[in-house]
């Protein structure tokens, strides 16, 4: 990596906004190139993200299914980035123009922010349509805490199952709908069956055949980013253990805890999980930049946000789910998909161009290095593309963890991880309900006599 030894005087001041994979990433490679000018106070880089920590998406399904601890999924900003300032705050809006952003923590008044450089690598959120009951009945899987929310309610399902005499509830209870077959909803679908299946063995009265696990899908074809015939290895095998997969349909109802589809079927369910698709995050549009149609920032081949006259925009970068870069690999200039491997690759592209602008240097265009696509379909089972090659089962789900693992930024994290894999091969997973760590003060309340607030 290049390193700035000069900057011709004056304090180099560089925004970061949002801190992901692509924002740590970029900070972590800015600031070793940087660490001369940061000891010694010529430069300043500031990290703005609405949580202290880095989620590291990837491995959330892993986590709903107690193979990680959720602890260790998470990369805390203010460690990995000991030269930098770290702001847990939000970004209300931003002016390119006069190089200023406004910034809104989550008590106090907003308050304003100088910058020379703006790297924009705000990622992307799930979209959620208005639908009747999605929001009273519907879970989403972009958190720690929606996935470990997640693995409780399906393990208190099987409890209240267990338990009950109605035929009815013990259907519903039973019944596991997934919205959305991307790479989040096929893993968290995937691995949360494979722990659900070991789960009933503490279950006489429950069997593998009682669980109806449903996978709604809008397009006409699961994990849209796999090789087509890997997709459909996939389908395959999921359907082999009595997935019900619905293609080419979408979610119209949850009212009342039943799901209506638009095949026309409908049926109770108590787990509605929505995983149908990201948009770029909503503060792009509070931005003077120029937005595709989508919504993500317009950027040229060398991550520098694109200007009105179709040249480099100054002073002014993104990366990852919120930038649209030319894929040369497309027909026709279509941008790269937004996943972690692109928001990576495009973050150590951009901090080398960035410093190497500062450093007089000419920048250099991000080439994507040919995909490397998997996925987990749980323990010892996954799909994966090698070298134009598909892969599938024990070796398939090998490469997947080693992908996966290599992509966590943050060496530290790798090691707990790994850890918690060994652990796993050589004990059983923890079947074990601790739904009472979503409401902790519950027991307390009712105890007191104090209603929940």
């Amino acid at each position: 990596m290049n390193q700035v030894t000069s900057t011709g005087g004056g304090t180099i001041r560089i925004l970061i906004v949002g801190g992901g994979c692509a924002g740590l990433t970029a900070a972590l490679r800015l600031q070793h190139g940087l660490r001369d000018q940061l000891r010694s106070g010529r430069a300043e880089i500031t990290l703005v993200e609405t949580t202290p920590y880095l989620t590291y998406r990837p491995l959330l399904a892993e986590v709903a299914a107690g193979s990680i601890d959720p602890r260790h999924v998470v990369v805390p900003l203010r460690r990995a980035l000991p030269r930098c300032r770290v702001l847990t705050a939000r970004i209300a809006r931003v002016d390119h123009a006069r190089r200023r952003a406004w910034l809104l923590p989550e008590s106090g008044p907003e308050f304003e922010l100088d910058y020379q450089q703006l790297i924009l690598t705000a990622g992307s959120v799930s979209r959620r349509p208005v639908l009747p009951g999605l929001a009273e009945h519907g879970r989403g899987f972009d958190s720690v805490g929606a996935a470990v929310g997640l693995r409780n309610h399906v393990l208190a399902q099987l409890d209240l199952a267990s338990s009950t005499r109605d035929p009815e509830l013990r259907h519903a209870a039973l019944t596991f709908v997934f919205v959305g077959a991307g790479y989040a909803g096929v893993g968290a679908l995937a691995e949360l069956e494979d722990m659900a299946r070991h789960a009933l063995r503490g279950y006489p009265n429950l069997g593998p055949e009682d669980l109806r696990w449903v996978l709604a899908e809008a397009a006409d074809r699961i994990l849209p980013q796999e090789e087509p015939a890997l997709a459909e290895h996939a389908l395959v095998q999921l359907r082999e253990r009595n997935v019900d997969i619905r293609l080419a349909t979408t979610l119209e109802s949850a009212q009342s805890r039943v799901v209506a589809l638009s095949d026309g079927s409908r049926f109770a369910a108590r787990t509605l999980v929505w995983t149908a698709g990201m948009r770029p995050a909503p503060l792009l549009a509070a931005t003077d930049l120029p937005l595709d149609d989508v919504g993500r920032v317009r950027c040229l081949g060398t991550l520098q946000v694109t200007g009105p006259d179709g040249g480099a925009l100054g002073d002014a970068w993104a990366a990852g789910d919120c930038a649209a870069v030319p894929d040369p690999r497309a027909a026709g200039g279509e941008p790269c998909p937004p996943n972690a491997q692109h928001a990576l690759a495009q973050a150590t592209v951009l901090a080398d161009n960035l410093l190497a602008a500062l450093g007089g240097r000419p920048v250099q265009p991000y080439r994507p290095a040919p995909a490397a696509v998997s996925t987990s379909l749980g323990l010892r089972r996954g799909v994966a593309h090698r070298d134009g090659r598909s892969l599938s089962g024990r070796r398939a789900w090998l490469l997947h963890r080693a992908r996966t693992l290599r992509g966590l930024p943050s060496p530290d994290r790798r090691v707990r991880v790994l850890a918690d894999w060994v652990l796993g091969a050589v004990f059983a997973r923890e079947a074990v309900s601790l739904g009472a760590l979503e409401h902790p003060r519950a027991e307390f309340e009712v105890a007191t006599g104090t209603p929940e607030s």
